[in-house]
């Protein structure tokens, strides 16, 4: 695995289950790097689709990657309040300097209401025969919904407003600074 830390650029990459790339981050400003999480912030970042699409994300996220359960959580800071959408995955790792994972298709998005829903269960049936997904990991991504569903009711990290908060606040300075550079360079 490759060492990254914080205040690295990192891009992001999601695969299917047979290895076919799935969609791909340009870039996140990674923030916090620990035994269960790599953790990173991006805005406006240019995302491509498998099919070469290419769209840019709309608000501030706080992600957390898990290294070791299957799951990853995007925070999305919106107008309204914050958003959690949480992509059933495998466990993330570090490849080159960007951070790849499996992406198994079952979602789960805890509103700022704290309405909870889990999303695109006909996606997964169908890539579930098309993938041949055993009955194992059948299981275990089936637990891992029941799991996330627990750990969102009860607001267990990483489904803490102050944690998002704070962390989007490192983000934010990180870019003050950055600027300042920037601008003490060109003086």
């Amino acid at each position: 695995m490759d060492m990254i830390e914080p205040g690295m650029w990192i891009q992001v990459r999601s695969f299917k289950h047979d290895g076919s790339l799935h969609r791909s981050w340009d870039q996140g400003l990674v923030l916090e790097v620990n035994d269960d999480f790599i953790i990173t912030a991006s805005k406006k970042t240019r995302v491509t689709e498998s099919d070469g699409r290419v769209w840019y994300t709309r608000e501030p996220a706080i992600t957390f990657f898990s290294k070791k359960y299957w799951y990853n959580v995007i925070a999305m800071l919106k107008e309204d309040g914050v958003s959690f959408y949480c992509n059933i995955a495998s466990p993330s790792l570090v490849d080159n300097d960007v951070i790849k994972y499996i992406d198994y298709d079952l979602d789960l998005k805890l509103y700022p209401t704290g309405a909870i829903k889990i999303l695109d269960e006909r996606e997964y049936e169908h890539h579930k025969e098309k993938y041949k997904y055993s009955e194992k990991l059948d299981f275990i991504l089936k637990k891992e919904v029941q799991y996330i569903y627990k750990m969102m009711k009860n607001g267990v990290f990483p489904f803490q407003l102050d944690s998002v908060q704070s962390l989007y606040e490192c983000f934010l300075k990180h870019f003050e600074e950055q600027h300042q550079i920037k601008k003490e360079g060109t003086k």
